[in-house]
């Protein structure tokens, strides 16, 4: 009975990490949802004026601002499942109050590009933001050709001389001049936590069915 007592401690004290490892990430699912219905709330929200000072705790705020755009944009390589490849347009903006901001005005094909969007007044309903898309990994955007691979609000800003301020359009009043807006969405938020809680428990029923095939082993073992 002995020799059983050091793999069955093995087992037992394997398993027990595994599922509390999956018992955890399901924890985790559980805040992350949480977290994700509380955003919603947050883009879901009356719009109110563009506030006089912004920071990043104010991300997903929605407002309604006015103004015209200088004609001076910035494409962010981006698709749609509907459309395929495109661009994010981000244009500099004028608001009626003065103020030169960042506009994500939406999603243009490829093919429209290169066609002119010279400046228009908006009415625009959308949500502050600063996207956090730029890693390690991301290239440096290509400015002779004014292709950029994710949207960094304070290099943006001093390409297209704005405040350091994106507003991504949701609804927009007047000539959208081709560029259909693209909504902040959760969707974009990762929520992966219940595959690897799934994939903790699978490795723990795998650890159990090895433990066991240890045991056997042992048990068949001739002296």
């Amino acid at each position: 009975m002995r020799r059983y007592i050091f793999p069955l401690i093995l087992g037992i004290v394997g398993c027990a990490i595994l599922i509390q490892l999956g018992l955890w990430q399901l924890r985790r699912m559980d805040w992350k949802e949480g977290m994700l219905a509380e955003i919603q709330a947050r883009i879901d929200a009356p719009a109110v004026p563009l506030p006089a000072h912004t920071d990043p705790s104010m991300k997903y705020m929605p407002v309604s601002v006015g103004g015209t755009t200088t004609g001076k944009e910035i494409d962010v390589l981006s698709g749609t499942k509907e459309q395929g490849g495109g661009y994010q347009v981000v244009s500099g903006f004028v608001t009626d109050d003065g103020r030169t901001i960042l506009l994500d005005r939406g999603f243009i094909p490829q093919e429209m590009r290169h066609v002119e969007r010279p400046p228009v007044r908006l009415q625009v309903t959308g949500n502050l933001h600063w996207p956090d898309e730029k890693s390690s990994s991301t290239p440096d955007p290509n400015l002779d050709e004014n292709i950029w691979f994710a949207r960094d609000v304070a290099a943006m800003a001093k390409v297209l001389d704005t405040e350091p301020i994106l507003v991504v359009a949701s609804f927009v009043q007047g000539d959208v001049q081709g560029v259909e807006p693209i909504p902040v969405a959760i969707e974009g938020i990762p929520n992966n936590h219940l595959s690897y809680a799934v994939q903790w428990f699978l490795i723990a029923a795998t650890w159990a069915g090895m433990t066991v095939a240890l045991i056997w082993r042992i048990r068949q073992r001739k002296y």
